[in-house]
């Protein structure tokens, strides 16, 4: 007697459903088999009643019977074959419903300005549409980028990310389209660039803003055309990709200045989205506190139980400039150094005081505004009119980008000046 094994093991726990087939080996002529089956099991699928099923084994043993009807024994297999093909249908269905409760796990909060920009992703997320994420940094842009890439049908696909404002203006084309062997100096073989290895999935393009003029001319032929060519190439490439952008910039007023194109803006946004700011979501500093506590806590090997009272006080009354990512890195430093089971944080760690001992409505008006203008308009000279990136005049202030650019427009100072000096 030949023995041959065909089964099928299917369970969930508390996250999951999980479905795990072993050994499959199909028998096309249907030999004759005798089937060893968990009755009970077996009548809860037959009433569809799948969430009664913790475990299906099915067992088969191929049997040389002459005397046996081998068509009893094939219509049992392919009653075994719908059950299998009918739980892994519902395990799919499991799995999408898992994904909907956990695509936000990074994303921590229940405030409302978050669950506005939740309800938008998940809007998106389904659609071709090019996004355009918009917030000061330390926000969460990317995490929001990947939630909308993981509820999207490319979900399975890659997703590619580039910081754009890290790489140079003169490797950039290089590294978002690839380049031809001998292209330039250097190129000592042919490459692929980020859009090639993203195809079929997104490519999230950070600090889109920086990209110098001739690669915006490329990326915008990426959008319009959906074709692009690698650096030193003579034939187009296809791109079956879709674009999500971000940036800390009013690109509005990038535009007005003229250092980003008009027709870039208006297809990069096609949905434009835009994180909040943890000022603007104070209620959930405590989940944070409590979500990065734990974190690192367990990271290191320490139990915190709580956070001291007067900590909670100072992170709450806190503007956090640097937002999330301000708070994670204080977060972090604290439970490194906490000796005890209570987190306690240095205020002089924070590198502003706190708005309640911080109003900043007077700064705008009177003879302070005249002394915020000659502050700006000195770290414009000194960065050559450059606002965002390392060496930007935003980084010298000490404020995001975006506030320095609103705050440029309402000043009335044009950066075009300091550019060209």
């Amino acid at each position: 007697m030949t023995a041959s094994n065909d089964t099928g093991v299917v369970g969930w726990g508390a996250k999951g459903s999980h479905v795990s087939p072993q050994g499959q080996n199909e028998h096309q002529d249907f030999s004759p088999m005798r089937v060893e089956r968990d009755e009970q099991l077996l009548v809860a699928l037959r009433e569809r009643e799948p969430t009664a099923v913790k475990h299906l084994h099915v067992v088969a043993h191929a049997v040389h019977d002459d005397a046996t009807d081998g068509t009893e024994y094939a219509d049992v297999h392919a009653e075994i074959q719908a059950l299998k093909d009918r739980l892994q249908s519902e395990n799919i269905v499991l799995r999408e419903e898992i994904d909907k409760i956990s695509m936000f796990e990074e994303i921590v909060g229940v405030s409302p300005p978050l669950r506005t920009v939740l309800s938008q992703v998940s809007q998106v997320a389904r659609t071709e549409s090019t996004v355009l994420i918009t917030g000061e940094t330390g926000t969460g842009k990317e995490l929001i980028a990947r939630a909308i890439h993981k509820r999207s049908p490319r979900a399975a696909r890659a997703f590619v990310a580039v910081n754009c404002a890290a790489i140079p203006s003169s490797l950039i084309a290089s590294e978002l389209f690839g380049h031809e062997k001998g292209a330039f100096t250097g190129a000592l073989q042919r490459r692929q660039g980020r859009f090639e290895l993203a195809d079929g999935g997104t490519i999230f393009l950070d600090e889109v803003g920086e990209l110098p003029a001739e690669t915006q001319i490329m990326l915008l032929r990426v959008l319009q055309e959906r074709e692009f060519e690698r650096v030193g190439g003579c034939g187009p490439i296809r791109t079956n990709v879709r674009v999500i952008a971000a940036t800390n910039r009013e690109l509005q007023a990038a535009v007005a200045d003229g250092s980003v194109r008009p027709d870039l803006f208006y297809r990069l946004a096609v949905f434009p989205l835009e994180v909040p700011a943890l000022r603007e979501r104070r209620s959930d500093i405590p989940l944070l506190v409590e979500y990065f506590t734990h974190r690192y806590a367990k990271r290191v090997g320490k139990r915190i139980r709580r956070v001291a009272q007067e900590t909670s006080k100072l992170l709450q009354s806190y503007d956090w400039p640097g937002n999330i990512r301000e708070l994670q890195n204080v977060i972090e430093r604290a439970v490194i150094l906490c000796d005890s089971d209570t987190l306690s944080i240095d205020a002089r760690w924070l590198s502003a005081r706190p708005l309640a001992t911080a109003p900043v409505a007077s700064l705008s008006t009177g003879t302070l505004a005249t002394h915020e203008k000659n502050a700006v308009e000195a770290a414009l000279k000194d960065s050559k009119g450059r606002v965002a990136g390392p060496f930007g005049a935003a980084v010298r202030l000490g404020v995001p980008a975006s506030t320095l650019e609103s705050k440029i427009k309402a000043l009335k100072i044009d950066k075009q000046r300091f550019k060209l000096a």
